[in-house]
């Protein structure tokens, strides 16, 4: 079991082989101390003997080809300068989950040329990666000096925060302004203006091209902002990119354009009368200039940065491409973890890179060896095959894993999405997703009937630039599209694990499909008939005579009341809880619940070991409790419906789902 020191995160690393080389150690006992066994000894010293890996051995080996360097940008080629950067320094720079908002940050980890950013004031869950020369990250008092609002840390008010005072409070020092790679604020020669309208698509669902605005411009970039939505579909872009359009593209092209969020007719949105209410132009078309296709072709090696794991740089393989897009394959791993990015991702890089860069980097799995992916079960470590237990599915807030639980490999975190409360507050969900990038664009569209070979839980969110962090507000936006949900993202929105408040801010997804609080006449999706099927294959798998049953519904907040006076009394310490008040249980408080429960001391111990706070305890599902954690029956049943009663609690505060 990990100790609870080694959770403590390493604030600064240098060392290039320290990432790797720490987590491994941390997780293998030392053989002074613990007497192994001759056999497993022996094979340590045979696996010390091993040669290092090296990227000519292992093209030699593969017969195949490292993609070549002239087809990186400048900001995935090697670097012309040292990463200056130092844990603790201050800066400015873009939120992810909030693309329209310059925060305050702080370096809380540097790798090789990389480095993890933390928003002040804020949980270590928002943390996000990006290189030494990213175009996000600016130096203290840039925001002042060009404009921006800067949002200050948790705590402080807009008006009356001061870089002077706040970096003598902390103690800490800007980042020089000479580690910053462009310190221009000028748009130089951009034709682009804030406010002008264009025509750009919807990178979460590619299939739409909507009614979108310029919000900001800095340097060569600009925000592309869709009308009526808020910033968490805002992304950054510059002239050359193949996912903007000039106004009237749509109807030139025979594509459907969606109207604005709330607009009067969208099934008959006329540009010439809405650029007149609004009293907007529209980008010039001579603005446009869409880059060439890229020149990646499938086979080719390069090293790519793991999204389920971001602190890590993997062997990579090109296993298929769009004109902007390559399909990633890390070497060794199952093609369950391939996914889609852009060709200009700055998480792509030529092989080399992180040997030039002193980022260590991740070998292919052969390489590691079986008989070690094996011993590392025995020994207590991560039992998913390949996985030496560094990273965790909750993000940065946890350096590494024990189990399944938390591990970002695993079966049961493969289609699992772990839903954060929106650091800026209110009811709104910002959901960070770990799973699979995937489809190509032409899958996701509803003229397409190719769905049989997707692989499953595969949805495309893989339109997220420079960041390792990829959130939605929930699900993808499909309005007026429900139909073409596919079958996997159907059944994990139709699971209990997703119950919770309806957000303020408008969804790219109908409310229809979004949350269980369903309206009966949805004609699109058989709600229904899914949850009745769902139902009958786990009350298969349990037992029917469980006086718990009443409560395993996927509506618990319509059958729980028929109930709700015998499941209090056999449930103690349930009775009016809301979810909204576990949801900041700590580690503790859940496993001392647990304990409470009758015939549950055992699973205490368990979800104590496994770090399960409120949050994550509120997302299990019956699944998880019994396949996964390996928790009896009984004590699986009263778990659950302890946390379907929490939920429903809160149900009964909420509104009726047709209410708004």
């Amino acid at each position: 079991m990990m100790q609870s020191e080694d959770r403590k995160r390493k604030k600064h690393s240098l060392n290039p082989r320290s990432v790797s080389d720490e987590y491994s150690l941390r997780e293998r006992p030392k053989e002074e101390t613990t007497k192994m066994k001759n056999k497993v000894s022996t094979s340590q010293a045979v696996s010390s003997k091993k040669k290092p890996w090296s990227w000519d051995q292992y093209l030699e080996d593969e017969r195949s080809q490292a993609a070549p360097l002239q087809l990186f940008t400048e900001f995935q080629a090697f670097p012309d300068s040292r990463n200056g950067f130092k844990a603790g320094m201050r800066l400015e720079g873009i939120d992810p989950l909030h693309p329209s908002m310059f925060c305050v940050l702080s370096v809380a980890e540097v790798i090789g040329f990389r480095l993890r950013l933390h928003i002040d004031g804020y949980t270590e869950c928002y943390d996000f990666w990006v290189n030494a020369d990213s175009p996000d990250i600016k130096p203290v008092g840039w925001c002042e000096s060009t404009g921006h609002k800067l949002h200050p840390p948790k705590g402080y008010k807009l008006n009356e925060f001061n870089w002077e005072k706040y970096l003598e409070a902390c103690n800490a020092q800007a980042a020089p302004k000479n580690l910053f790679r462009s310190q221009s604020s000028a748009s130089s020669g951009s034709v682009f203006a804030v406010g002008m309208k264009l025509e750009a698509v919807d990178r979460k669902n590619p299939c739409l091209v909507c009614v979108a605005s310029v919000a900001d411009i800095v340097d060569q970039r600009f925000l592309v902002h869709f009308d009526n939505w808020d910033d968490t579909y805002d992304y950054w872009c510059d002239a050359s990119s193949p996912y903007i359009h000039p106004v009237g593209w749509c109807q030139d092209h025979g594509r459907p354009l969606t109207a604005p969020q709330g607009h009067p007719n969208p099934e008959h949105f006329v540009w010439e009368e809405y650029m007149e209410d609004t009293g907007a132009s529209a980008a010039p078309s001579q603005a446009f200039s869409v880059r060439s296709p890229h020149g990646f072709q499938t086979h080719m090696k390069l090293e790519a940065v793991d999204r389920r794991n971001p602190m890590l740089i993997r062997v990579a393989t090109v296993t298929d491409t769009e004109d902007y897009r390559v399909k990633v394959h890390f070497d060794g791993w199952h093609e369950k973890f391939d996914f889609w990015v852009d060709s200009d991702l700055p998480d792509l890089h030529p092989m080399g890179w992180c040997s030039r860069t002193g980022h260590a980097l991740e070998p292919p799995l052969p390489h590691a060896g079986l008989s070690e992916m094996k011993s590392s079960v025995t020994q207590g470590v991560c039992p998913t095959p390949g996985c030496r237990g560094i990273g965790h599915i909750k993000g940065a807030k946890y350096t590494g894993h024990h189990s399944a639980f938390g591990c970002p490999y695993s079966d049961m975190n493969m289609k699992k999405e772990v839903v954060l409360p929106d650091r800026l507050g209110g009811e709104k969900q910002i959901t960070f997703i770990p799973v699979n990038f995937v489809q190509k664009t032409e899958h996701l569209c509803p003229d397409e009937e190719e769905d049989e070979e997707e692989e499953d839980g595969k949805e495309d969110i893989s339109h997220v630039d420079s960041r390792v962090m990829m959130a939605c507000d929930g699900a993808p936006r499909l309005r007026g599209r429900p139909a073409i949900l596919k079958k996997e993202l159907k059944d994990e929105l139709l699971t209990p694990s997703l119950l919770g408040k309806r957000p303020r801010l408008p969804s790219r997804l109908t409310q229809s499909t979004k949350y269980l609080r369903i309206k009966d006449e949805d004609d699109d999706i058989d709600v229904n008939s899914v949850i009745s099927e769902r139902n009958v294959e786990s009350l298969q798998q349990a037992l029917h005579q469980s006086v718990f049953l009443s409560a395993m519904s996927a509506h618990p907040s319509r059958d729980l009341p028929l109930c709700w006076e015998q499941h209090c009394k056999l449930l103690p310490g349930v009775a009016g809880v809301q979810a909204s008040r576990v949801a900041h249980w700590t580690v503790q408080e859940v496993a001392d619940f647990i304990h409470s429960l009758p015939g549950c001391e055992e699973q205490a111990k368990q979800f104590r070991e496994e770090q399960i706070d409120g949050k994550a305890f509120l997302l299990l599902t019956q699944r998880d409790i019994v396949k996964i954690m390996s928790v009896k029956l009984g004590p699986a049943l009263k778990i659950y419906n302890s946390i379907l009663m929490f939920k429903h609690a809160e149900d009964k505060k909420q509104p009726p789902a047709g209410d708004t």
